[in-house]
């Protein structure tokens, strides 16, 4: 996921799943609008989907506020009043793919399986949320400049509590046989960087399937990690 360079965390230090799930549920919002309730949530989602695909199609810099506005047929105010400005809008489409993909080992604290079960489970996740989350998902591949030093710094907080449950994972798996690599490090970057290259050419109707993609992914991700197991 390009949301951030982040260097995975040493094992040891505290990441509570819980807490980083429920402290990732929106990026901070600058609007008027504070609570997001069942009527007002629906007008937020109508401002995100057209500006969706005018970002995917125009690019941030050629897509203006005027613009958003003009694709709902509502009035400036009616936007301003659900965000800031446009960077907003765009963090706030880019939050929503970074949130499901770097919580993908959010595993129960008592899940009994082994951790190469763990490992290849998370990595599919993590993949199957960067192609459902089309065309979002790829926006900080394409322009990781536009986003905000504290849009930056949540999004690298995200990334740093995936690479910290990722990283005892592979080298649990390792020592129960399961998985055979050298540096924890790099292998840990290799395999999820695999979905990094979709922005340039993934379209959902394409010759394969989402869950086709999800699938040829996820096998050459096992390879990087060297899984042994059939498990």
């Amino acid at each position: 996921m390009g949301i951030t360079s982040a260097t995975p965390h040493k094992p040891g230090h505290d990441r509570s799943a819980e807490a980083t799930s429920k402290a990732a549920a929106e990026p901070p919002r600058s609007g008027r609008q504070r609570q997001v309730t069942a009527s007002t949530g629906v007008q937020r989602e109508r401002i995100l989907q057209a500006a969706t695909g005018l970002f995917a199609r125009q690019g941030y810099a050629n897509t203006t506020m005027a613009q958003i506005v003009r694709e709902l047929g509502v009035t400036k105010p009616f936007v301003y009043y659900y965000f800031r400005d446009k960077q907003e809008i765009f963090e706030t489409l880019s939050w929503r793919p970074a949130v499901d993909c770097f919580t993908a080992l959010d595993f129960a604290a008592d899940d009994p399986r082994p951790a190469a079960v763990k490992v290849v489970e998370g990595i599919e996740r993590l993949i199957r949320a960067t192609v459902a989350h089309y065309p979002a998902a790829f926006f900080p591949y394409r322009e990781p400049q536009v986003y905000r030093p504290e849009y930056l710094a949540a999004a690298k907080k995200l990334a740093n509590h995936f690479y910290g449950l990722l990283c005892p994972l592979l080298e649990q798996a390792r020592r129960d046989g399961d998985l055979d690599f050298e540096e924890t490090t790099i292998t840990a970057l290799a395999a999820c960087s695999l979905p990094g290259f979709l922005y340039s050419w993934y379209r959902p109707d394409g010759r394969l399937s989402p869950d086709e993609v999800t699938a040829q992914l996820t096998l050459l991700a096992t390879r990087v990690l060297g899984l042994r197991s059939a498990r």
